[in-house]
């Protein structure tokens, strides 16, 4: 390789003659684009209604959930998708999605990636020409460097599966990831442990359709690889009013993975099963709470791989080495300074996990002011998913709480605050509709033992007037049907759901007639306006517990946030 850095490159090469749109921030494709119609559907994006297809898209980078990768080789696979993506920053997610769409399906999105000034230049044209060689816009024409799997220092193993010797499957998937290494300036593959598969979720045929290919060319997991929730209750959608069709799509989906030698775990808590990750640990996952999750409360090390890549990284037991499997890009470079109100529930910690987002939508962030504070696994948990809706990055530092928390910034460093006046913002934000509330949400992500009880606790000795629902992974249900936990949540008529999780719940399982959700996640206090066109409450557990129990919502700021704002 040359020493000189390009100022343009082709991650994924092609042509595009087509009009530009600049996004004001990054996006989420999964939950925040209409994998039908290319359309923006993220009611908290500045380009809310856009339409992206055929339109040669910038963005920073991408942010959001790892199953972006599937909505854009949806996109391709429907000719919905942007004629090109052209990013500043380092990107993953859709340019594993455009790979994927070009090595299997022959449909084609460039994908490029280029300086901050070439970015804003373009940003500011009305049209743009990319040729394979080439991107030509207002009268300049800038040369595109090329990927190619030589950058890479390969084993001799990573020869034989990229040369095709180990069979179809594996030269697929050793193309791809040393391509995606590649991009991401990696020099080398390394060993990881274990994996998590995300792909898993009937959002679009896309996945189903790369899932039974893979599984027809003879992929199988080499390290150990649990699954993520999917779109069904795997043994029960039958007897739920679950359309067939869709009910045997979403299992033959979930099937493919388990027969490449996934565990049917169906969990996007994966984190909450036994045998977890361990400090240090190098894994593989995708899911991007979960990579939240397992980077910054346990330690262990993952970068949130997209959909898709975390078969290849199951496949191979190999990752593109670098991100923050690397020591110096855990280092925090943007310092936020939290002002707690003097008392605060456990609905804080997901909507300080948006607010860091927001305030660092793309470097690692440590929160300082958090001394006092004695959040739970719990709080973790809704503070990383929410956390990961609004950053892009996979690791948060919480100064006291988390095993990386002392780690001194670099730098140059970044400098915010979050004040008890942001949260009360953050709130109303998430309470925007109407106080009635015809369903209560909770398990976004799956609610863990301790969630299941402190719920069945809250609402002791009372009958929800609203349709309720937990979701929950296999093995949490299992210890909270042998604690009594389930019987005593459903006489309380709480409905519990194993497999399934909130951004993935349609209907007829979501109930049809509800106009307004009520949930304790910021996750999807986030998405699921986009996701279900329904009126969102936000609240901790109690909060929910309340709505369950009377059908309505707190009309006004809680206690702990009246004024202090």
């Amino acid at each position: 390789m040359t020493s000189d850095k390009p100022t343009a490159t082709a991650l994924v090469p092609g042509q595009a003659d087509a009009e530009v749109l600049a996004c004001q921030e990054g996006l989420s494709f999964w939950g925040g684009v209409d994998p039908d119609t290319g359309v923006i559907i993220d009611a908290h994006h500045p380009d809310h209604g856009a339409s992206l297809a055929g339109r040669i898209v910038l963005m920073p980078t991408s942010r959001g959930s790892c199953s972006g990768s599937g909505v854009l080789l949806q996109l391709a696979r429907n000719g919905h998708a942007p004629a090109a993506l052209v990013f500043r920053k380092e990107e993953n997610i859709l340019t594993l999605g455009a790979m994927i769409a070009e090595q299997l399906f022959d449909a084609r999105v460039v994908v490029l990636r280029c300086t901050r000034a070439i970015y804003d230049d373009l940003a500011g044209a009305d049209r743009a020409t990319i040729t394979r060689d080439e991107l030509r816009f207002g009268g300049r024409s800038i040369s595109l460097a090329k990927l190619h799997p030589d950058m890479l220092a390969l084993n001799d193993m990573d020869r034989r599966m990229l040369d095709g010797q180990e069979g179809a499957a594996l030269e697929v998937a050793m193309t791809v990831l040393c391509l995606m290494a590649a991009a991401q300036g990696a020099q080398d593959l390394i060993d990881v442990r274990r994996g998590h598969i995300d792909g898993c979720i009937l959002a679009h045929d896309a996945n189903l359709d790369f899932a039974e290919k893979m599984q027809q060319m003879g992929a199988r997991t080499r390290i150990p690889t649990t699954i993520n929730a999917i779109s069904v209750d795997r043994e029960n959608w039958q007897s739920q009013n679950v359309v067939p069709d869709f009910g045997k799509k979403a299992s033959r989906l979930a099937d493919a993975y388990v027969k490449m030698g996934a565990r049917p775990t169906f969990t996007c808590a994966p984190y909450l099963l036994d045998e977890g990750p361990v400090l240090g640990e190098m894994i593989g996952w995708s899911e991007s709470n979960a990579v939240i999750y397992a980077n910054s409360v346990i330690g262990a090390r993952t970068v949130k791989h997209p959909d898709y890549l975390d078969l290849f990284i199951a496949m191979t037991g190999r990752a593109p080495n670098t991100g923050v499997y690397l020591d110096e890009n855990r280092v925090p470079d943007h310092v936020i300074d939290v002002t707690l109100p003097e008392t605060h529930d456990d609905a804080l910690w997901p909507m300080l996990g948006w607010l860091a987002g927001v305030r660092s939508p793309s470097g690692v962030p440590v929160l300082t002011g958090l001394k006092k504070a004695q959040p739970t696994e719990d709080d973790l948990k809704a503070l990383c998913a929410a956390f990961g809706t609004t950053s892009a990055a996979p690791l948060i530092h919480l100064r006291g709480h988390t095993p990386e928390g002392a780690l001194a910034p670099r730098d140059g460093h970044e400098r915010s605050e979050i004040t008890p006046t942001d949260l009360a913002v953050v709130w109303r934000d998430f309470n925007a509709a109407d106080a009635q509330v015809d369903l209560v949400a909770i398990g976004s992500p799956h609610a863990s033992l301790t969630e299941c009880r402190a719920f069945a606790d809250l609402i002791a000795g009372h009958t929800c007037s609203t349709d309720t629902i937990v979701t929950v992974g296999r093995d949490v249900l299992a210890a909270a049907r042998a604690e009594g936990i389930v019987e005593r949540l459903r006489d309380a008529g709480v409905r519990i759901i194993p497999d399934i999780c909130w951004c993935s719940i349609t209907e007829p399982v979501f109930p049809p007639g509800a106009q307004v959700l009520m949930t304790n996640s910021g996750k999807y206090a986030h998405y699921a306006k986009g996701l279900t066109g329904r009126g969102v409450r936000f609240g901790g557990l109690a909060d929910c517990a309340h709505a369950a129990i009377t059908g309505t919502a707190a009309g006004c700021l809680p206690d702990w946030l009246l004024l202090k704002t």
